[in-house]
């Protein structure tokens, strides 16, 4: 049987190596590559042949929805698995919107990861049981929507660059934006939100746990 060919995209090497050990316990797994950046990573998937991609969220040089984006418009049939530190059932119905095949807590259990992973290669989805059930949950009450569901992808994803305390320039050049197109979207969220500064973002993001 061949082996599960893995690409493993995280800007932390101490966590990227942590991963390695965990994934490659398995011998029916491998770590094929690593990146340390979005651009790394994304150059590697046009470069190379891997059957899951591990990615993280957060890049110092581009945000994980944005290397999502350009994984799935490279290869859209390559499953990526999201693993970040960030609340499931905040971030994984727009990671699986996004393209993405399965989300996973940085927190979960190391055999949780390995089944994930086979379980995408297989071609299935990946949700975990915790997920499942908040879904089957929001199913049962139909009509509660929060301010920031409003938001479009590429909203939601400027609205968490803001919130971090990112500037116009750098979320723009992360996303290869104009300024004046950052500005626009920001001006557009605040008016979804009913809020008046970037300082309201904030408390809003902390508030709903959107940031750390």
């Amino acid at each position: 049987m061949a082996q599960i060919r893995v690409l493993i995209a995280d800007d932390h090497a101490i966590v990227r190596e942590g991963l390695k050990q965990i994934v490659q316990s398995d011998s029916e797994i491998t770590v094929a590559g690593e990146a340390a950046t979005g651009d790394e990573a994304i150059s590697k998937i046009r470069n190379g042949e891997f059957d899951v991609i591990v990615l993280d969220l957060s890049f110092p040089d581009r945000s994980g929805f944005d290397v999502l984006s350009h994984i799935k418009a490279a290869n859209p049939d390559l499953p990526v698995l999201v693993l970040s530190m960030e609340r499931e059932e905040e971030f994984a119905i727009r990671c699986l919107h996004a393209g993405a095949s399965g989300y996973l807590e940085k927190r979960s259990a190391p055999e949780q990861l390995v089944s994930a992973i086979k379980r995408l290669a297989r071609g299935k989805k990946y949700l975990s049981s915790e997920l499942a059930e908040h879904l089957a949950l929001e199913l049962d009450r139909p009509g509660v929507e929060r301010p920031h569901d409003l938001l479009s992808k590429r909203e939601f994803e400027i609205f968490l660059s803001i919130a971090s305390g990112k500037p116009v320039s750098q979320i723009a050049a992360e996303l290869t934006l104009s300024v004046k197109t950052v500005n626009n979207h920001r001006a557009r969220i605040l008016q979804k939100l009913g809020m008046k500064n970037t300082a309201e973002l904030v408390r809003y993001a902390i508030r709903h746990q959107l940031i750390h």
